[in-house]
């Protein structure tokens, strides 16, 4: 009755209940809930309601974030922030950019890549999902939304609203980079740019069936012999059959 009726508190269970000859007390329906992880009316409602929204809105909508990387360079150790944005609809993840320096000179030009007019990512996106990270600045969601993409901020300590996002940050980890030691920029760009080609078109993910998100239909035969492949020296690895 709760999952199916987000507004129902307790008083309206225990009245939806006697109905049906069960005499309970509203702490009964509290514990019950509480024991199933099911929130209040009112938590409930709103995270129904974020629910509902991704699910209409899924195919227009977007979401970035930053993820860290430690980098050894000849001076010192450097801590390298990388932007992604993911597709809610698709979960395909493009690596926008990685730098030591994220300021808003890099953020204005990342905006003006994404929404260009030709190749970029949130050309056909109405809305972009974003943290309140500093990095995404006034000035930043100003120029997505000039560009006819509207920005929606998270609330506070609320990562559940970016999911689809951290659950990338969360892959990408441990997949690949937390098994890696990098040594200059040019190695954490270029294990960024395998994980992306690895993680859109040879991972399948739970997410949107257990499929893959680009597949590569010459790549699969039903009567090919089954192979391994692997990226990155063995850390990432997909089989696949060979053409006939």
């Amino acid at each position: 009755m709760a999952r199916e009726n987000v507004t129902w508190g307790y008083d309206r269970i225990v009245g939806a209940l006697a109905r049906l000859g069960h005499r309970v007390a509203p702490t009964t329906v509290r514990n019950v809930l509480k024991k199933h992880g099911i929130d209040p009316a009112p938590e409930r409602r709103h995270e129904a309601s974020w629910r509902r929204f991704l699910r209409t809105h899924g195919h227009a909508i977007a979401a970035s974030d930053f993820f860290t990387t430690e980098v050894w360079t000849a001076r010192r150790l450097v801590t390298f922030h990388t932007l992604f944005v993911i597709d809610l609809a698709t979960r395909a993840v493009t690596i926008v950019g990685t730098t030591p320096h994220p300021g808003e000179d890099f953020m204005l030009q990342v905006a003006r890549n994404r929404t260009d007019c030709v190749d970029g990512f949130l050309t056909l996106k109405r809305f972009l999902i974003l943290d309140r990270d500093q990095k995404f600045s006034e000035r930043f969601r100003r120029l997505l939304g000039e560009a006819g993409v509207k920005v929606l901020l998270c609330p506070p300590r609320a990562p559940i609203c970016n999911a689809c996002a951290e659950r990338f940050v969360r892959s990408i980890k441990s997949e690949c980079l937390d098994r890696m030691i990098f040594v200059g920029s040019g190695s954490l760009r270029h294990a960024l740019a395998k994980y992306a080609a690895h993680y859109n078109a040879e991972r399948p993910h739970q997410g949107i069936g257990n499929v893959l998100i680009e597949p590569n239909a010459d790549a699969d035969s039903a009567g090919g012999r089954v192979v391994r492949d692997s990226r990155l020296g063995g850390h990432l690895s997909y089989y696949h059959r060979l053409t006939a």
